[in-house]
Order: C-alpha cells, then sequence, then structure tokens
C-alpha cells in the first residue's frame, strides 16, 4: 500500500480543520470558535476569504496548523469525496480527522526512519499505520492509538540513538524549559525532545543530527541554522519559528513565506 499524503492538500479537503476544529482567540485563531461550525472566513467553495493576509489579521495560528495530510485522507477516503456539509455527524468526522491526524504524523517520523535509519521493526509499524489510514470511520475510532503511540516512541528513539552515535558527548535537554535562551552554538547530536524553546536564539547554532522531536519552536530564533539533518523535525515547528533566506531546512520541508528572504 501506498505511503499517503503526508502534507497538507487543501484543495483536496473540504475544509475539515475551519470546520471540525474548535480554536480560540488567545492561541492566535482571531475568534473563539466551537468544534462542529464553520470558521467566519469558510467560503463556500471551502477557501479561506484572508488566506493571504492571515497574519495581518490576527489569525497567525492558521499558518502554524499542519494535518500533516489527514484532511485530504479523511475527506477523500475516509468519506469517498463527501463534504462534511453532506454529514449528519459532525462529531464522529471530528473524531475520526483528529485519529488521522495522529497516524499521518507517526508515519511522517517513521518516513524520516526509513530515510535516515532503516529498520525493519519501524517498517512494519509503518506498514500497519498505512493500512490503518484507508480503513473506515468505525475501524479508525476503535484503534488503540494510544498503544500506536508508544510502539512509534520507542522506535523513533532507537532510529534516534543510531543517527546521533556519531557524538557521544552530546548534551540531554529532553523536556528542558530553554525558553528565552541564548542557545548558539555547538548542539551536534544534543536531544531536545519535548523542550521548550520559545522565543530562544538559536542563531546560527549548529543543529546537525539534534533530535528535536516534539520540541516547542514558538518564535525561536533559527535564522542562518543548517537544519537539514535536524531529527523529526516537522511542518507546525518550523512554521511556528522565525528564519530567514539562511536556514536551511530537512528534506519534504517547506520555507514558511514570511521568512526573510
Amino acid at each position: 500500500m501506498p505511503t499517503p499524503g503526508l502534507s497538507s492538500d487543501c484543495a483536496r479537503c473540504f475544509g475539515l480543520c475551519c470546520v471540525l476544529l474548535p480554536f480560540s482567540a488567545s492561541a492566535g485563531f482571531g475568534v473563539d470558535k466551537p468544534g462542529g461550525r464553520p470558521c467566519l472566513n469558510l467560503l463556500e467553495d471551502d477557501s479561506c476569504r484572508i488566506h493571504a493576509t492571515l497574519r495581518e489579521d490576527g489569525w497567525p495560528g492558521c499558518t502554524v496548523f499542519e494535518c500533516f495530510g489527514a484532511g485530504q485522507q479523511v475527506s477523500q477516503v475516509t468519506y469517498a469525496g463527501r463534504s462534511w456539509r453532506e454529514q449528519d455527524n459532525l462529531p464522529e468526522m471530528a473524531a475520526v480527522l483528529s485519529v488521522m491526524r495522529q497516524l499521518h504524523e507517526m508515519l511522517v517520523h517513521l518516513v524520516e526512519v526509513a530515510r535516515r535509519s532503516p529498520d525493519p521493526a519501524a517498517d512494519a509499524v509503518r506498514a500497519e499505520i498505512e493500512a490503518l489510514t484507508a480503513a473506515d470511520p468505525e475501524t479508525l475510532l476503535d484503534a488503540d492509538v494510544d498503544a500506536l503511540h508508544e510502539r512509534v516512541g520507542g522506535l523513533l528513539a532507537e532510529a534516534s540513538a543510531r543517527v546521533r552515535r556519531p557524538w557521544p558527548g552530546a548534551r540531554d535537554h529532553t523536556r528542558a524549559d530553554l525558553a528565552g535562551r541564548r542557545l548558539t552554538g555547538d548542539h551536534r547530536g544534543a536531544t531536545f525532545r519535548g523542550a521548550l524553546l520559545i522565543a530562544a536564539d538559536l542563531r546560527t547554532a549548529e543543529l546537525r543530527d539534534a533530535d528535536l522531536l516534539g520540541a516547542d519552536l514558538r518564535d525561536a530564533d533559527v535564522r542562518g541554522c543548517d537544519l537539514t539533518t535536524a531529527l523529526f523535525l516537522t511542518q507546525p515547528q518550523v512554521n511556528a519559528a522565525i528564519g530567514d533566506g539562511a536556514t536551511t531546512l530537512p528534506e519534504g520541508l517547506s520555507r514558511p513565506a514570511r521568512w526573510q528572504t
């Protein structure tokens, strides 16, 4: 079974994140909105009225969000091209989207494992998750996602250890509170898993083979950083950070339009 698309393709979605998910003004979404209610900026063709000016209009949260391709998978596969406008059970659809997004995020990381440090056990779990993404809503909602997270987490930790083996003296900053800290310098092979790096100064830092799984990079300054070999960096983390034309990214990640050129 081929790997489903793992980055958002809004042209193949029905604006599911703009309808099914709740959001709040305090999180950067302009207004408070409950789940199941269409965003006030969603047009009849499921496009966004202010897509080109989201940050300027007070909706930065939308520019950070990434569904990892779950939106189009739910729209086109799980519900066979039937829009949310044709559904009578939006809470079910919202729950399915949440499960699918978690599955797709796990696949993003397992694809990276296959590229950086191939492992038959990781390949087997990846195939299992790929099969699950094609299942019907009932099967998806019955899936033990927590157990999958635990299995995948172990495989990612093993892959990280293999990749970072050349840096035995690297620091372990797992879940450390490094918000606002100046962290320029050599962090090759370091672990920043789950670390708070909000507004941290990482300008020109050496982050080769650094593990950034789950690190909070909101407003982290990565201008001038070479992130091409950083481990488990995702598009939402990139979207939340501050970069520039000298910031380089891993394969498959896109440079945010707001970054300086």
